[in-house]
């Protein structure tokens, strides 16, 4: 049986050891009173790691590097500041390679903390709000200490757990955190119409973060039975399942069922998922699987750039020498699209930056996250450009003529990116 924890009386130092990697539930699966507590008592436990996903809160500061060493596949949400004072560490790889790195120790978890639901009538503790990555963690984790938050979501997944898996509990009633919804502009809204388009009945989506996939989905009431299968899902998906629109009828792959590893919206999509068997959340090691992608028909990949150079060659990571952005699942996504039968593998951004800089560019200004002999549609709010099946002399005059019209003379007479 585990050992029942009070806020006062969490002792860290006796859990967690020097030079312990200690992983938590990203976004809204974030358990605040045991990170809190956690980032509290760091100095009594000496220095130790923390793996961190995209956050939502000030949990983790950069004055917090005095004893702990943070890393993380993203620069996003509160990652920024970290990044932007230089604490924090990248770890520049592939979505779908976690779980292996982390069953192999490549990835070494030693503490890893929960925000679970509280048991059902079988006794079974639900992941709630995130399972992805977590799942791994499990079971190479040392010590598991869970937050049982009366007012989290208990949702259907792949893995449940139970008192004997736990070593400490801390028992909770709070909302779980909440993503504030994305707001999107005319721009936005231009780049969205171009991609629905595009989108067929009986279409499954996947889809990052962002004002931009939000604006996909709220296109897409007019369409029948669409289907999910993505990392991650929000209060759009709440709505088109309401509406019908999402019932997943058609999916050749997990029937009837939207399939996602974490939830990253407000207390709707929460609300939603609780108890709701029509919504299923799997490991990474499914959701960005491969096989399982190429096996999806009519499959959508829709993510977000920062840059795409003029040959196809995408940088999702570095904006302003900043590390803002992530390898993450993107490529796992659109190299399953490609592979689909009927599948679309679309990048989609704004053709400048808040700065009136172009996004179309000759030559990328941070890293390769996505090759060219990977680049499908590219989208901006001036049109599409299929690069499939294009040479890099075609490739060049579809990314022109969907760059800003003040950068097209100015990227014409380069010579960068075409060879």
């Amino acid at each position: 049986m585990p050992s029942l924890l009070q806020p006062a009386t969490i002792e860290f130092a006796s859990i967690v050891r020097p030079g312990d990697t200690v992983m938590w539930g990203q976004a809204n699966a974030e358990p605040v009173p045991l990170t809190q507590a956690l980032i509290g008592q760091r100095q009594q436990i000496g220095r130790f790691r923390i793996f961190l996903g995209a956050s939502t809160t000030d949990t983790c500061q950069p004055v917090h590097a005095d004893c702990i060493d943070f890393v993380s596949y993203c620069g996003a949400g509160a990652n920024r500041e970290l990044a932007r004072a230089g604490a924090l560490d990248v770890l520049p790889c592939h979505y779908s390679q976690f779980p292996q790195m982390i069953r192999s120790g490549a990835l070494k978890v030693d503490v890893l903390l929960l925000q679970l639901a509280p048991p059902d009538a079988d006794g079974r503790y639900s992941l709630s709000i995130a399972h992805e990555y977590l799942i791994p963690a499990l079971d190479t984790a040392r010590v598991i200490v869970a937050e049982i938050n009366e007012q989290a979501p208990w949702t259907y997944g792949e893995r449940y757990l139970r008192d004997d898996d736990l070593d400490f509990i801390l028992p909770t009633s709070r909302a779980p955190l909440e993503n504030a919804p994305a707001k999107a502009g005319d721009v936005e809204l231009a780049i969205a119409g171009h991609i629905a388009g595009w989108i067929e009945d009986g279409s499954t989506l996947q889809f990052g973060l962002g004002a931009i996939p939000e604006a996909v989905l709220a296109r897409l009431s007019d369409r029948r039975n669409l289907g999910v299968h993505s990392g991650t899902i929000g209060d759009k998906v709440a709505d088109l399942m309401d509406a019908g629109v999402i019932n997943n009828a058609l999916k050749n792959v997990d029937r009837g069922v939207t399939v996602a590893g974490v939830m990253m919206g407000s207390h709707r999509i929460h609300e939603f998922a609780h108890r709701n068997r029509k919504v299923q959340f799997r490991s990474t090691s499914y959701t960005h699987d491969a096989d399982v992608l190429a096996r999806i028909d009519r499959f959508v990949a829709i993510n977000s750039a920062l840059e795409v150079d003029l040959s196809g060659q995408v940088n999702a990571e570095v904006a302003g020498g900043r590390y803002v952005g992530a390898v993450g699942g993107a490529l796992d996504f659109l190299r399953g699209a490609r592979l689909a039968r009927g599948g679309l593998p679309v990048i989609a951004l704004p053709s400048t930056a808040a700065k009136g800089v172009s996004r179309i560019v000759s030559a990328l200004s941070g890293p390769v996250s996505t090759p060219r002999s990977d680049a499908g549609i590219i989208v901006t709010e001036y049109g599409v450009a299929d690069l499939r099946g294009l040479g890099l002399k075609q490739r060049r005059q579809r990314l022109l003529a969907i760059a800003h019209p003040d950068y097209r003379a100015t990227l014409e007479q380069s010579t960068s990116g075409s060879g």
